[in-house]
């Protein structure tokens, strides 16, 4: 399922050719579909790092043409999931370093500067990585991401993604934060957010489903009404000022959605169960009598009442 890669040239002290990567080499590898107008943005403030790694989920627009005429080393893979894609871009990366970032996230100088000085002398295998959420087009400094930290700087050989959907990064070893953060322009406008949102529930729940979890009768009521209060009050997002209200509904939008397609996947996975258990009865039913025919002269129940 995966297309032939293209090879970047290279960016300053990358290994090549699946040597030993170079001391404090540092790769920015991130996955896409449709990402365009991203990457004409993104990839001119990676111009720091040694390689740009680039994993296509089968983009239709000029998302790998952007990727390829600027260097990066491109790779069309089938989607799956998200954390085998982000994997199989860390496993494309030739360097000691690597930098998981998205294609709407941006990297500010001081962020690069702090980034470069702390693998030069790195005490830990791994960092956390502040985000802070432009929703709208405004940024959203309390009902947003702003509380995010997530791993995304580590040496290559010390971690892995894992999660179908909502991936995190699992790190063998002692992890810090920096203090620089990422802008993360998320949810241009609604249209982009309905189109996410779509997609990020149809994969919460076949997770769910996959685990096992049954559907709770409040979810449908009791998540979405949950997430809006966490979001206004706990959070703060009253503070937010119109775009973070329209932010905290949607994202109680997000739970509502997410509890429906549970439901109905969890119902619809039920029965097809039901439905191969007995059809699988059927056949053990009719194998049993074809190897243990009735004896001669005696008749079957069923064709004494025909007769």
């Amino acid at each position: 399922a995966t297309a032939a890669v293209l090879p970047s040239p290279a960016r300053g002290r990358r290994a090549g050719g699946g040597g030993t990567p170079d001391s404090g080499s540092l790769a920015a590898v991130l996955i896409t579909r449709n990402e365009e107008r991203n990457l004409r943005e993104l990839l001119p403030r990676l111009d720091w790092v040694d390689q740009i790694v680039v994993v296509d989920g089968g983009s239709d627009d000029a998302t790998v043409e952007i990727a390829r005429a600027h260097g990066c080393r491109v790779e069309s893979r089938r989607f799956d999931d998200f954390a085998q894609q982000r994997n199989r871009a860390l496993a494309l990366a030739e360097t000691e370093w690597v930098l998981s970032i998205d294609a709407d996230e941006r990297p500010s100088p001081r962020l690069a500067e702090e980034v470069r000085r702390r693998i030069a002398g790195a005490r830990w295998v791994g960092y956390r990585v502040p985000i802070r959420s432009v929703i709208f087009g405004r940024a959203v400094r309390r009902g947003g991401t702003q509380d995010d930290r997530p791993v995304r700087l580590v040496r290559r050989d010390s971690a892995r993604w894992v999660g179908a959907v909502h991936e995190t990064l699992r790190v063998a070893g002692r992890v810090g934060t920096l203090d620089a953060w990422l802008d993360h322009r998320t949810h241009e406008d609604l249209h982009e957010y309905l189109a996410k949102l779509h997609l990020y529930t149809t994969l919460d729940a076949q997770a769910r489903v996959a685990a096992g979890r049954r559907p709770r009768a409040w979810d449908a009521w009791w998540a979405p009404v949950r997430e809006v209060l966490r979001r206004l009050l706990y959070k703060q997002g009253l503070l937010d000022g119109p775009a973070g209200w329209v932010f905290c509904g949607l994202s109680g939008l997000y739970e509502y959605t997410l509890a429906r397609k549970h439901r109905e996947l969890w119902a619809a996975t039920r029965m097809a169960g039901l439905l191969y258990a007995a059809s699988e009865s059927t056949k053990k039913e009719t194998h049993s009598k074809s190897e243990n025919p009735a004896p001669s002269g005696q008749v079957s129940s069923v064709a004494r009442v025909t007769l």
